[in-house]
């Protein structure tokens, strides 16, 4: 049986102002009439039925994210009480769809993504499912990279590698300088790690057990209460102690940078992980200036390289360059597009 964990627990600082707390970057409509999480849930409907789609959320979300996806029962809305970082909110999500689904394959996939090219997306996933369960492995969904990008973290393969074909990892990289991208880049034998996972549920419970033993140690304690069949808020209020002894890790660091039976599909879907306001450089045309306006009138001089998005503002700017604007209501956000990863300092 094929199910999905659908992440839907980030707080989207990087997308302030437009992104709270309560409503992150999952529940906005940056490029469409949906939200992302809604995209994400539609993306994968067509593979995997909506009885067998859990999203991984928390206690103060939740009720937005099953009021957005009214298709999803409460049931499959798995309420983590504590920011515990992808190790936590995976393990746990494994432990919680083990309970009625022991032998499961499971697809987890970040709730904020942008594919453009869902059906080739859907056969990735197809073939990474079939991979797991013949041969126990976990396999990821690698992205050809099309810059040197310092945001991503980077999969080694083999230069033969074929696209939309299983193949071995060499080795993972953390997010690189600008330099090493660039050297990644031009080498041709690096992909970008997406962050979207498939393999079956005992395997990656072998994982845990194996690199973070204390994870799993704090889930065979939580098992006490998924047996007692308690789900959302109940569940979260009685776990919330046990969360406390997460370490707070990445699925990514704790167990994909150490385990030996990773595999990797080169996938070309048109992805973007809209990690923050420079994706909307991979979505939307810029004027002959190189700058990316929406819902704004805009009059420059020696002006270029901008990311403007308000609420129907005027603006006009001299030498104004590589600088992201962006409105919601009597917030605003100035800051240099190069030095978005500061913004977890103010926000």
């Amino acid at each position: 049986m094929l199910c999905a964990l659908i992440l839907a627990g980030g707080s989207g600082k990087r997308f302030w102002p437009l992104s709270t707390e309560k409503h992150p970057k999952q529940l906005l409509k940056l490029f469409s009439d949906k939200t992302m999480i809604r995209e994400t849930v539609d993306r994968i409907l067509p593979l995997i039925p909506a009885e067998n789609i859990f999203i991984a959320t928390n206690i103060i979300q939740a009720e937005e994210i099953k009021s957005e996806l009214p298709m999803i029962s409460e049931e499959n809305i798995i309420v983590e009480p504590l920011f515990k970082d992808t190790a936590a909110a995976v393990g746990y999500g494994v432990f919680y769809i083990k309970r009625d689904n022991p032998n499961a394959t499971l697809v987890v996939l970040p709730s904020d993504h942008s594919i453009k090219n869902p059906e080739i997306f859907r056969e990735n996933i197809e073939i990474a499912a079939k991979d797991a369960e013949r041969h126990d492995s976990i396999v990821t969904l690698g992205i050809k990279p099309t810059r040197p990008e310092v945001g991503y973290g980077y999969i080694k393969v083999n230069n033969d590698a074929v696209a939309n074909t299983i193949c071995k990892v060499q080795s993972f990289h953390e997010k690189p300088s600008f330099e090493t991208a660039e050297e990644f880049l031009a080498e041709g034998s690096y992909l970008w790690n997406s962050g979207m996972y498939v393999f079956k549920i005992s395997t990656i419970l072998k994982e845990i057990e194996k690199y973070l033993p204390k994870h799993y140690r704090v889930l065979k304690n939580i098992l006490f209460y998924l047996d007692q069949e308690l789900t959302g808020d109940r569940l979260a209020n009685k776990t919330k102690l046990l969360f406390e002894d997460f370490e707070k890790v990445s699925i990514d660091y704790g167990i994909m940078e150490k385990s030996a039976i990773i595999k990797v599909i080169p996938s070309e879907f048109g992805w973007n992980d809209i990690g923050s306001y420079t994706a909307f450089e991979d979505v939307y045309e810029c004027d002959e200036n190189g700058n990316i306006l929406r819902h704004t009138t805009f009059d420059g001089v020696n002006s270029s390289g901008n990311i403007i998005l308000t609420e129907n503002l005027e603006i006009k700017a001299v030498g104004l360059e590589n600088i992201i604007v962006v409105q919601s209501g009597n917030k605003l956000l100035l800051c240099n597009k190069y030095q978005m990863d500061e913004m977890k300092k103010i926000v």
